[in-house]
């Protein structure tokens, strides 16, 4: 049985049985109460036993996670309370991701593996936005047209904007007004810097999943100190498409003694804040099944409540840092938190919760049988490798060791629905030209001739008739006719 020790006091040790890694599990506190130090332990402990772990850093100072710790007197003291006999400071395999290529491998995908609903959330649509969206995807498909980044989505808006009377019958009403709220929102997107995560070379899921010659578990660690201030929403959005893509691409493996692969996504309320009832299901729904394809996913958020209870009741390991109650409103959130844990006769849960120390939570597990075990109040164990961020220079070291240094730099623009459409266009405008030299050359030979051709004759018998109010009434007439009017 593999196992994951998390922390311990007073001779108890609480260690997370590793088959129910994929369980899920949530990890919250107020600021600065020590969730990032659990996430690393976790990320840690789930490496050494080989397996790989995708997180998120947030705050940037996760990226110590590869090289080994220092020696400290509280670290040395913190070990000696929780009773850890073989501690030793040593680092980790890991590698680098940033979506805005900067301080990681760049992470691309397409706007058609993207998807419809996410990209709706994304660009924050209505209903009606949103139908005209799934139009789009609809079209391109039926027409033959990729759309890997966002020149194809807009080339496609605008060629649908030209065709709308055409596309009616079959696609339904395409509304002008639909079409410029989505493109004024593509370029909110672009000012955000999500173009550079629209594109190719697409990133392989597979390369989330890999251990090192050791047999221990790669760490891939997104860099979102970034993202979460400059597009908030961008990040919600990459996780969950992540999510769902793992979902629907892993194949089923069961119940087995450890997980493929484990996920931390921080800051979880970014997730659900403001998503749609429809998304908020999909989540769900996902989150309940994908622990069958050997994936376990674990959020980090200031309250459990972040947390749609639906989603909230699917997580088994719970580990809660402290929470401050100032206000009435705070003192109903502590009493709500208390009631997800499974009491222990010698814990005060809800008091408890608001006298946690910094580096001290209350920790329920999962049993071997599936079943929650009581609640627990411990130290967190410290975490074998460095507290804080390696340094720039030691970054781009390992940036160039590493396995996928070269693989998705060079971005790839293959032919899409952006060039597709521009051939088109370019192909219907040289048909316009040709036409409209024909008819010059003919009007041409027609004068030289000075033979008068029907409709030159009919414009100089009406221009005869002028004088006459007969004469005027027929020249309405007739230029009403040609112009669609009526007289």
């Amino acid at each position: 049985m593999q196992e994951i020790l998390i922390g311990g006091q007073n001779g108890t040790q609480v260690i997370m049985d590793a088959a129910m890694g994929n369980r899920h599990g949530m990890i919250s506190g107020a600021t600065g109460t020590g969730k990032t130090i659990t996430l690393q332990i976790l990320a840690e402990g789930f490496s050494k036993i080989g397996v790989p772990v995708f997180l998120s850093d947030i705050k940037g100072d996760l990226s110590g996670i590869t090289v080994p710790g220092q020696p400290h007197e509280k670290i040395s003291e913190r070990v000696q309370q929780i009773g850890i006999a073989n501690f030793q400071h040593r680092g980790n395999p890991a590698v680098f991701w940033d979506i805005f290529a900067k301080t990681g491998h760049p992470v691309r995908t397409t706007i058609s593996d993207m998807g419809p609903l996410l990209l709706s959330n994304l660009l924050e649509l209505n209903d009606t936005q949103t139908g005209v969206l799934y139009s789009c995807f609809k079209i391109a498909d039926d027409n033959g047209l990729l759309l890997l980044d966002l020149k194809d989505l807009r080339s496609m808006l605008r060629w649908m904007g030209d065709k709308s009377k055409e596309l009616q019958t079959e696609y339904g009403n395409i509304a002008d007004a639909s079409l410029g709220a989505i493109q004024r929102q593509l370029l909110v997107l672009e000012e955000q810097g999500a173009e550079m995560f629209f594109g190719e070379p697409a990133i392989q899921l597979e390369d989330f999943c890999k251990t090192d010659f050791s047999g221990n578990g790669v760490i891939s660690i997104l860099d979102a100190t970034e993202l979460t201030t400059k597009s908030p929403r961008l990040y919600a959005t990459f996780l969950l498409w992540l999510l769902s893509e793992l979902f629907e691409t892993l194949p089923e493996v069961g119940d087995s003694d450890r997980p493929r692969l484990v996920l931390f996504f921080d800051e979880a309320h970014l997730l659900f804040d403001q998503a749609p009832k429809v998304l908020v299901d999909k989540i769900e729904q996902i989150v309940r099944l994908i622990r069958s394809k050997g994936v376990g996913v674990y959020f980090i958020s200031q309250s459990p409540l972040d947390i749609p209870e639906d989603i909230l009741g699917q997580l088994g390991l719970k580990i809660q840092h402290a929470l401050r109650a100032y206000t009435p409103k705070d003192q109903q959130v502590v009493k709500s938190v208390a009631a997800t844990f499974r009491s222990n006769p010698r814990i005060d849960t809800e008091t408890a919760i608001q006298e946690l120390k910094t580096g001290e939570a209350l920790v329920s597990v999962l049993n071997k049988d599936g079943s929650p075990a009581p609640v627990e109040r411990i130290f967190i164990r410290p975490p074998e490798s460095q507290l804080g961020p390696i340094t720039p220079q030691q970054r781009e070291e390992m940036m160039r060791r590493s396995p996928f240094s070269g693989r998705y730099e060079q971005e790839i623009d293959r032919e899409s629905a952006y060039e597709l459409l521009k051939k088109k266009a370019e192909q219907q405008a040289a048909v316009v030209e040709e036409l409209q030299i024909k008819q010059s050359v003919k009007t041409t030979s027609s004068r030289s001739s000075g033979r008068q051709s029907v409709g030159e004759a009919l414009l100089k018998s009406a221009a005869r008739s002028i004088g006459s109010t007969v004469g005027r009434q027929i020249i309405r007439g007739i230029m009403g006719s040609l112009l669609g009017g009526r007289r």
